[in-house]
């Protein structure tokens, strides 16, 4: 693993289903449970305090960032229906929604957000602190929750990005 700096403190389970890219730091106090496959790419930060769980895939592109305290759910109890219980109770007395997540290209999700199952947060999209996110994200929107409140500078971020490329020839 070439650049990979995980900090002592922090705490992965399934390791050998984690497919590490390049230039990632995973900070003190980061928890990854990697039942199935996940797959964090180049340049990715997973700060202090952020988890990433559950029984499906999970995605980090490229460039992407978990602030402070974000969670990742590929897994969740549904409890609108008949389920009870948790991870003591077998699952067939639980309802137990899992899906797969995917964290596109210079995403960055900002602090204390939580990302449930079945999300694929389009690129360049950023996530405001503390907001839920239960459904898809557009590409270079802004948002607060699931509502978009602006667009991100996609041509400037590409044309930053480009001087980046070129500065590591």
């Amino acid at each position: 693993m070439e650049n990979v700096k995980i900090y002592d403190l922090a705490k992965i389970i399934g390791m050998e289903n984690i497919k590490f890219g390049q230039h990632i730091i995973i900070d003190d106090f980061a928890f990854i449970y990697a039942k199935k496959r996940v797959t964090i790419g180049n340049y990715v930060h997973i700060a202090a305090f952020s988890s990433i769980t559950g029984n499906e895939n999970v995605v980090l592109d490229d460039f992407s960032c978990l602030s402070w305290g974000v969670r990742i759910f590929a897994a969740t109890d549904d409890f609108t229906g008949s389920g009870f219980g948790n991870s003591t109770v077998p699952e067939e007395f639980r309802r137990v929604k899992s899906a797969p997540v995917h964290i596109g290209r210079f995403v960055i999700v900002g602090a204390n957000s939580v990302v449930l199952p079945g999300v694929f947060i389009g690129e360049g999209a950023t996530v405001g602190a503390n907001s839920v996110i239960t459904k898809d994200l557009e590409a270079w929107g802004v948002y607060i929750d699931n509502k978009k409140i602006a667009e991100r500078d996609k041509a400037g971020v590409m044309a930053n990005y480009k001087r980046f490329l070129e500065s590591q020839k």
